[in-house]
C-alpha cells in the first residue's frame, strides 16, 4: 500500500511567486489557470562498435503557464526561469480568454501525494562512470554468447525530473521522478548470410540498485538469444490463424490496438471506434482491461500525473463490458467528468493529453501450458517489435520480432515475416483463453502521441485469439 507524503525539498518557485503567476494568467478574464514547474537531470550512454561513442549528461529547466476559457486552451512556455521571462509567458497564455478580467488573488497550498516510488540515492547522483559500466558489460555479454553475434548497440538512459504544478483551484503539488532503462540490441548472421535481430532491456522508476539483480549481463544474454535462435526460420505463411501470444512484453498490442481509443480527447471528438460505447459489449468476456498508474517502480506509474491530480488504478473494460475512458482536466471537464489522473506530458514545451500508465489485462484461469495444448495449428508470438493503430477504425499492424509455429499443442520451429492485423474490438472478441501468469514487461515502453513521448508499462499472461489475420511471406490456408 502507498503511503502519503508531503515533500520537503525546497519548492522550484517560491509560492508567493507561484501565485502572482496564477493571479497574471487570470486577468484577462480565464476559468482556470496552471503553473507547470519542470528541472530535468538525464544522463545517456551509447556503446555501438564495440566502442563507448557518447555519454552525456544534461540539464533542463522550465516553466508552462495554462489558462482555461470553454474548449479554449491558451499555452506559452518559458526556459528562463527570469521573472520578468516568467510573466511574459503567463501574460501570453491569458491573451485567449480576452474580456471581463480583473485583478485576482490566488493562494495555493501543498498537497500531500501517495507515493508509488522515492529512491533514496537519486539517478542523477549516481556516477556516469557507473552507468557506462553496464554498456560495456552488457556489449561483453552479447558478444560471448554465440561467435554468430556480429553487431551490438548496447544503451543506458536515465533522468531524475522534479516537478511542481499549481493551479487556480489551489492545488500545489510536487513530485520527483526517477526513471532508468537498460537495452540492447543485437545482430547475428548465420551461414547463409541471413541476419536476424534481438532487442531486450528494461529499467523503470527503479534505483541503480535494481541493475545489480536485472543485470547487462542477463538483458544482453536475452537480446543475443533472441536474435541467435530465429537464425534460419522459415517463412510464415499468410492467412487466418490462431495466435498465442506470450505474457509480458505482448502487452504492447493491448495498448496500441485498444488503450489509444480509450484515451478522452478521441472520444470526446468521437474520432474512436469506442465513442458513443459504454456499457455495452466490447470484447470476450474473458477480457478486463487495466490503466494502472499506481504499481510501484513501474515505469509508467506516477505519484501525480502532470495536472497535479494523483494517478489511478481504472478499469477500463470489465469481463468484455466498457466502463470508462481515461481522462485529464480538461476533457474531464468538458465531459462532466473526474480527472481519472491521466493528464501527461513531455515537459514544460507541451500541453497535458491523456494518456495511458500502466496498462494490462486482467489474468484469467487457464495455465500457459493448457493454452499452448489448446491449439492444433497456430502461431506462438514470442516477442514484438513496432506497430501502429488507426485510432479512427482500430485498424492495427503489427510486427512479431521472434515467433515460432504451434503444431499440435508444441511450440516448433522460428518463422519469419509474421505480422498481425485486425481490428482492435474484433481482437478483443476473439480472445478465447486468458492465462493465470500475468506478467508486467520489464521496464522498456515509451509511448508516443501527438509529438509527445511519454514512459508507459505494459503487461499481458498467455492469451489464445482465434481467426487472427496473419501476415505473412508465403500464402496458405487459415488455421
Amino acid at each position: 500500500m502507498a503511503k502519503t507524503t508531503s515533500s520537503h525539498t525546497p519548492t522550484l518557485l517560491s509560492v508567493p511567486l507561484i501565485e502572482r503567476l496564477l493571479s497574471a494568467a487570470m486577468e484577462k478574464g480565464g476559468e482556470f489557470a496552471e503553473v507547470y514547474v519542470e528541472r530535468n537531470e538525464s544522463c545517456a550512454v551509447v556503446l555501438e562498435e564495440k566502442k563507448v561513442k557518447s555519454a552525456q549528461a544534461g540539464l533542463s529547466q522550465g516553466v508552462g503557464v495554462r489558462v482555461i476559457a470553454g474548449s479554449k486552451v491558451g499555452y506559452a512556455y518559458s526556459d528562463d526561469l527570469d521573472d520578468e521571462a516568467l510573466f511574459r509567458a503567463a501574460r501570453t497564455a491569458a491573451l485567449i480568454a480576452q474580456g471581463g478580467g480583473s485583478e485576482q488573488a490566488f493562494n495555493v497550498a501543498r498537497t500531500a501525494l501517495p507515493t508509488f516510488y522515492r529512491l533514496v540515492t537519486p539517478l542523477a547522483n549516481v556516477g556516469v562512470e557507473e552507468k557506462v559500466a553496464l554498456v560495456v558489460r552488457a556489449n561483453k555479454a552479447a558478444h560471448a554468447y554465440d561467435k554468430r553475434v556480429k553487431q551490438v548497440i548496447a544503451t543506458y538512459a536515465d533522468s531524475t525530473k522534479r516537478v511542481l504544478v499549481a493551479n487556480t483551484q489551489g492545488r500545489l503539488a510536487e513530485d520527483t521522478q526517477d526513471l532508468c532503462r537498460l537495452a540492447t540490441h543485437v545482430v547475428a548472421e548465420g551461414k547463409k548470410g541471413d541476419r536476424r535481430t534481438g532487442f531486450y532491456g528494461g529499467g523503470g522508476r527503479v534505483p541503480f540498485s535494481h541493475f545489480d539483480t536485472f543485470t547487462p549481463e542477463l538483458v544482453a544474454t536475452e537480446a543475443a538469444r533472441q536474435a541467435v535462435q530465429t537464425l534460419g526460420a522459415s517463412d510464415a505463411k499468410a492467412g487466418q490463424q490462431t495466435v498465442v501470444l506470450a505474457p509480458g512484453w505482448s502487452g504492447i498490442l493491448l495498448h496500441e490496438a485498444v488503450g489509444h481509443g480509450l484515451e478522452a480527447d478521441f472520444i470526446r471528438k468521437g474520432t474512436s471506434l469506442f465513442a458513443g460505447k459504454e456499457n455495452q459489449k466490447v470484447a470476450s468476456d474473458l477480457v478486463t482491461v487495466i490503466d494502472d498508474g499506481t504499481v510501484a517502480n513501474a515505469r509508467g506509474s506516477l505519484n501525480v500525473d502532470d495536472e497535479g491530480n494523483p494517478a489511478q488504478f481504472k478499469v477500463l473494460i470489465e469481463r468484455g463490458v466498457l466502463k470508462g475512458f481515461m481522462y485529464d482536466a480538461l476533457n474531464a471537464k468538458l465531459m462532466g467528468h473526474s480527472s481519472s489522473g491521466s493528464g501527461r506530458r513531455e515537459s514544460f514545451k507541451h500541453l497535458p493529453l491523456p494518456r495511458m500508465t500502466n496498462t494490462y489485462l486482467a489474468p484469467g484461469e487457464s495455465t500457459h501450458d493448457e493454452i499452448l495444448h489448446s491449439v492444433d495449428s497456430g502461431i506462438y508470438c514470442a516477442h514484438f517489435g513496432g506497430g501502429q493503430v488507426d485510432i479512427t477504425n482500430g485498424n492495427f499492424v503489427f510486427e512479431v520480432s521472434e515467433a515460432y509455429e504451434i503444431h499440435k499443442g508444441k511450440v516448433g520451429r522460428p518463422l519469419k515475416g509474421v505480422t498481425l492485423i485486425g481490428v482492435g474490438p474484433e481482437a478483443l472478441k476473439n480472445v478465447s483463453m486468458v492465462g493465470n501468469d500475468p506478467m508486467p514487461d520489464p521496464g522498456l515502453g515509451t509511448c508516443g502521441k501527438d509529438g509527445q513521448s511519454v514512459p508507459v508499462g505494459v503487461g499481458l499472461p498467455t492469451l489464445r485469439i482465434d481467426n487472427m489475420t496473419v501476415g505473412g511471406t508465403r500464402l496458405g490456408g487459415g488455421a
